[in-house]
């Protein structure tokens, strides 16, 4: 071969190409560089240069220029747009006012208004760096357990992963193929169930411990209505958006210009200033690029899998155990989340699901329901050690707060995360339902 290894078995060359990938990204070789490397020369060594050169020189055009993923930039530039327009911090206060009273009402508040932000942001980080500002000083201000509030913005991101727009979501449906507008309608109530898990698991610890998450009141019925309007903006966008996608008259790419659009003019409505819009694009021309970026090098090792037949080999093996599905269904996801604390929520689904998806719809399990479950285990990888990367952005806001006890913080909501999953297992009709109606 022209790299000279002289490895006849393409099923061994897989393997070695898929050793040398986890050890890079392990020893800190940043997922889309070491999928890019890795996947070249495995393609050199089993197809040669010419060949090679040209499946990797066409990727990054081809892959771009998927309509479905230009969806992702409209998504994303709706949070953006939404933060800078001051929409997120009225989300918040709206919150505070309904919920504040009950034990832990602040975090309950941060959780149901990162759900409401997460509904036109599709962006965990960026949900978690918003609320860092937002949230956590009020929390403070309030007495309230410093692990506890890093932990609940932390966690409270991660929904953005579920709750459409998802650009998780967005990405699985690429790389399965499956439709981007039932996927996203498919996370609509599990992400509802998991922030409601959420809520109860804060609500059930600040009764027992009420000194890390007092009770806040003083709001009275006349105020709480009064800030209900505050809300109505993000509001709108939401039912824009999941309605086109529900009723069809709108791709979910349609869908997403026209929430943006909706967003655009809302802001310039409340006078928001052109610097603050070109902010706005240059954050989410940044967050784009990285995420195509990453698409781009973990296809060329996706495609240096599929020649070396390692995918369908795992299959086979997958389906010639003889144990229940749903036993291979839990262990594949324990994999997901020893995965989940070296790699980053993107590249781990764009490196296993090429691998791992062919043999679950052997088990006989559902497309859009895997994805969901799929992704939930995601949103988990984002605030589990070390990586945790929800976790980083919070401490990057907050830096007085020290790393360890943001993730000591994640604790309560890990608990809530195997509930809302084992919950999903035993009832995929959660996941369904709303996709079948469509």
């Amino acid at each position: 071969m022209i790299l000279g290894i002289g490895f006849e078995n393409p099923f061994l060359v897989g393997l070695i190409g898929l050793g040398c990938m986890f050890i890079l990204v392990l020893t800190g070789v940043r997922v889309v560089f070491a999928a890019a490397v890795v996947g070249l020369l495995g393609l050199v060594e089993l197809l040669g240069w010419g060949p090679a050169a040209g499946i990797v020189g066409t990727i990054p055009h081809s892959k771009s220029s998927v309509y479905a993923l230009s969806v992702l930039p409209m998504f994303i530039f709706i949070g953006f747009l939404a933060f800078h327009a001051g929409m997120t911090q009225q989300l918040f206060d709206v919150a505070r006012k309904w919920v504040g009273w009950v034990p832990g009402g602040l975090a309950v508040a941060t959780i149901f208004a990162t759900a409401g932000f997460a509904a036109v942001s599709g962006a965990s980080t960026a949900t978690a760096a918003v609320f860092s500002r937002v949230a956590i000083p009020e929390m403070l201000k309030h007495g309230y357990d410093r692990k506890l509030a890093a932990g609940v913005v932390a966690a409270g991101g991660t929904l953005a992963t579920l709750i459409p727009p998802s650009a998780i979501l967005v990405i699985y449906a690429i790389i399965v193929e499956e439709s981007v507008g039932k996927l996203l309608i498919a996370g609509f109530l599990p992400g509802a169930v998991s922030a409601l898990v959420y809520a109860a698991i804060i609500i059930i610890w600040a009764t027992y411990k009420p000194e890390a998450g007092p009770a806040v009141k003083g709001y009275t019925w006349k105020s709480r209505i009064k800030a209900i309007p505050g809300i109505a903006p993000i509001m709108l966008v939401v039912f824009i958006i999941m309605s086109a996608i529900y009723n069809g008259w709108a791709t979910p790419t349609e869908a997403g210009c026209l929430g943006a659009a909706v967003v655009f003019l809302m802001s310039i409505f409340r006078g928001t200033k052109i610097s603050t819009l070109k902010s706005a694009l240059m954050e989410s021309a940044k967050l784009t690029v990285m995420i195509f970026s990453l698409i781009w090098g973990v296809l060329i090792f996706v495609r240096f899998l599929g020649f070396s037949g390692l995918p369908e080999a795992f299959t086979t093996w997958i389906v010639s155990l003889e144990t229940d599905p749903i036993i291979i269904m839990i262990c594949i996801l324990l994999a997901y989340a020893v995965l989940g604390m070296f790699m980053d929520a993107i590249g781990m689904l764009l490196l296993t699901l090429p691998v791992v998806y062919p043999a679950v719809l052997a088990l006989g399990f559902d497309s859009i329901w895997f994805g969901i479950i799929v992704v939930k285990m995601a949103e988990v990888c984002l605030i589990t050690p070390p990586i945790g990367l929800n976790c980083f952005v919070v401490n990057g806001v907050r830096p007085d707060i020290p790393l360890g006890d943001i993730f000591r913080g994640i604790g309560l909501f890990f608990v809530a995360d195997v509930i809302t999953i084992a919950l999903l297992l035993a009832f995929p009709e959660i996941v369904t339902w709303l996709p079948n109606l469509m």
